[in-house]
């Protein structure tokens, strides 16, 4: 019986000595996971920004091309305000001829909202959701200050 406890006795010691050090080894062992996950952060953040940065590099050189080619937000404004004249008099001409005329207004659309940051989606709707559409990417390019209609250039003129 003394044998056990001796035994007993010795583990409690050995308890006592080392549970302060299982205390501290947990305390520290949650300090030093959250270091980690810290550290993981911020390089997947700084990886991140690399990749956004890289791609901003690219975008930029390609926008400046695209820049060489594309007209100038005047030349889209005075193609607007014609095609708009000549969409809105639909009753003399073909359905053919009307097609590619909302075409062509559509075309200088997406220009204008590319130029002027505007978002639009009329690649992707059809109908009367893409003449709803059209209305909407036309009031957000007058609210930037493009004017589409030719009364309303004459308007801001005065």
């Amino acid at each position: 019986m003394a044998i056990v406890h001796t035994v007993v006795l010795a583990l409690a010691l050995v308890a006592l000595v080392f549970l302060p050090c299982a205390v501290a080894l947990l305390i520290c062992a949650d300090g030093a996971v959250a270091r980690v996950r810290q550290r993981i952060r911020g390089r997947r953040d700084r990886r991140a920004l690399h990749i956004l940065d890289r791609t901003l590099t690219h975008q930029s050189i390609s926008l400046a091309a695209l820049d060489e080619h594309q007209p100038s937000i005047q030349q889209i404004a005075a193609d607007l305000r014609r095609l708009d004249r000549q969409r809105l008099g639909i009753a003399t001409r073909s359905k053919v001829w009307h097609a590619a005329v909302l075409l062509a207004y559509d075309d200088r659309l997406r220009l204008a909202s590319r130029c002027l940051g505007v978002c639009e989606h009329l690649d992707q709707l059809d109908g009367v959701d893409l003449e709803i559409e059209r209305v909407r990417v036309e009031g957000e390019l007058e609210a930037a200050g493009l004017s589409l209609r030719a009364g309303s250039h004459r308007h801001q003129d005065h």
